[in-house]
């Protein structure tokens, strides 16, 4: 497996890589940070299993030097689709603690991983908010900007007078709303990734800025 970076955020999929790469410009965080998928890194697909698949690989890099900082994020998906945020962060701890990582305490901004050993810890944040149901797109909309909130109620309102049946799943909903606002945006048909580039989220929100210092915090703190 080839390395990236030196300083590694490990994503599910190229829309949230095109996502996360615009978050790390916002905050001064490109190029140290080489956002990735599991492709990125010769793995098969780009999904949920494959970021678990590819963390011991790469917490393996931590050991021998290679990577210094690590940020994974994954979304904590629906517990009746077999997911959820306590299953999701008991597989990571499960496969942080065969190399000796555990998941530290009283914590804020994000989850961190601490080895006793000297190793560099390494962060993780589970979408939306490291505690609820969700993906990155529950963490869009609940940081969408107040200017935009009446366009956004908007395609929410479009999204329940599909007529039945629909064609994509009920877990699916937020998704749709995200992509139906973003569709009527300037320039239509740009992914998540222009939510940040175009200015469309509360960069002072509490749980935006609670990302920002995890990253700053993974990335740029000599104590972590």
């Amino acid at each position: 497996m080839a390395k990236i970076s030196t300083h590694v955020l490990l994503v599910e999929g190229y829309a949230d890589r095109y996502f996360f790469e615009q978050v790390c410009k916002l905050f001064n965080l490109n190029p140290l940070v080489q956002v990735a998928t599991s492709k990125d890194f010769q793995g098969i697909r780009n999904t949920k299993e494959d970021v678990f698949k590819l963390l011991p690989n790469l917490l393996k890099q931590i050991e021998a030097g290679e990577i210094e900082r690590l940020a994974v994020v994954v979304d904590a998906d629906k517990l009746e689709h077999g997911s959820g945020y306590e299953k999701t962060i008991n597989k990571m701890s499960e496969i942080a603690a065969k190399h000796d990582f555990t998941l530290a305490v009283n914590q804020a901004n994000g989850l961190y991983f601490n080895n006793d050993g000297g190793l560099a810890d390494f962060g993780l944040w589970i979408m939306p908010n490291n505690q609820d149901e969700g993906m990155l797109e529950t963490f869009i909309k609940q940081c969408v900007k107040a200017d935009e909130q009446t366009l956004f109620n908007h395609a929410v309102q479009a999204i329940q007078n599909i007529p039945e049946p629909k064609k994509f799943k009920p877990h699916h909903n937020t998704k749709a709303e995200i992509a139906t606002w973003l569709a009527w945006q300037k320039l239509p048909g740009h992914g998540l990734h222009y939510a940040v580039s175009d200015k469309l989220l509360d960069t002072n929100s509490a749980l935006f800025q609670e990302l920002e210092q995890w990253l700053k915090n993974i990335f740029l703190n000599p104590s972590i």
